[in-house]
């Protein structure tokens, strides 16, 4: 491996664009890139310390976004962790896709019915406690659809 002059330590008062370089550790050894060149090779990495760990600025525009994209195809269950309602599905009654939000607040009984039963699980991921507000308003709408071990899960 060739030797690297060029170290740009993380620095956590800066807002990084797209050809600002960053130094990290690797596999390999430090390495330095640029922030558009990591946000390819390193995108749930990069995510983590923007959006977890909140040691790293990036510009919206130039970084932030074309990040989420890379991310959409690089890690899909990450992706969809972290989108969680914020996601876009295909919903029945809606021409085009929607955010998962929209009938998870407005058809409640709906969405439980096209999550949960029609075994769409795997497209939307709801954290406990949306997963308990759900459950809450399917119960107190029409409890008896909801299954068993969502009942439990409400009753604890």
């Amino acid at each position: 491996m060739e030797d690297q002059p060029n170290v740009a330590p993380l620095d956590p008062e800066k807002l990084y664009y797209s050809c600002d370089e960053l130094t990290l550790d690797t596999e390999q050894g430090p390495q330095t890139l640029k922030m558009g060149v990591w946000i390819c090779v390193d995108p749930v990495r990069i995510h983590k310390m923007i959006i977890r760990e909140k040691t790293l600025h990036v510009d919206e525009i130039e970084v932030f976004n074309p990040l989420e994209s890379k991310l959409r195809r690089a890690d899909p269950d990450y992706y969809k962790r972290y989108m969680g309602l914020k996601l876009t599905i295909d919903y029945p009654g809606y021409g085009t896709g929607i955010i998962a939000r929209i009938p998870f607040q407005t058809d409640p009984v709906g969405f439980y019915k096209w999550w949960r039963k029609n075994k769409h699980e795997d497209k939307v991921y709801l954290s406990l406690p949306n997963q308990i507000i759900l459950f809450q308003k399917v119960a107190l709408m029409d409890k008896k659809i909801l299954l068993k071990k969502d009942l439990e899960l409400l009753n604890r």
